[in-house]
């Protein structure tokens, strides 16, 4: 079992920055990739940004150049700096961790709102 905290979504206007957390906790020594997805209204879930043990990244072409991803294997905290907020990137942002095993657990999500 792994249990995910998020935390730092809120309201922000366009052009601004904010930063997710997402603490992991329980059988964390078997994780392989720690990553982030979102949920728009209306919209399936999609990816945003992925990150290995190793450290090797994955962005969302709507991701590149704006959001970075970032892991503290320490802490086992994942983190996603989101830069240049558009309204679009308005929705509800989930930590994903996925197993060697290839279990996936998600965390409870964090509402990110942009405004314009």
């Amino acid at each position: 079992q792994v249990q995910l905290v998020e935390s730092g979504g809120g309201l922000v206007q366009a052009g601004g920055s904010l930063r997710l957390s997402c603490a992991a906790s329980g059988n964390i020594f078997s994780i392989r990739t720690m990553g982030w997805f979102r949920q728009a209204p209306g919209k399936e879930r999609e990816l945003v940004s992925t990150i290995t043990s190793g450290g090797v990244t994955n962005y969302a072409d709507s991701a590149k150049g704006r959001f970075t991803i970032s892991r503290d294997n320490a802490r086992n905290t994942v983190y996603l700096q989101m830069n240049s907020l558009k309204p679009e990137d308005t929705a509800v942002y989930y930590c994903r961790v996925l197993l060697m095993s290839s279990y996936i657990y998600w965390g409870q999500g964090t509402q990110v709102t942009v405004s314009s």
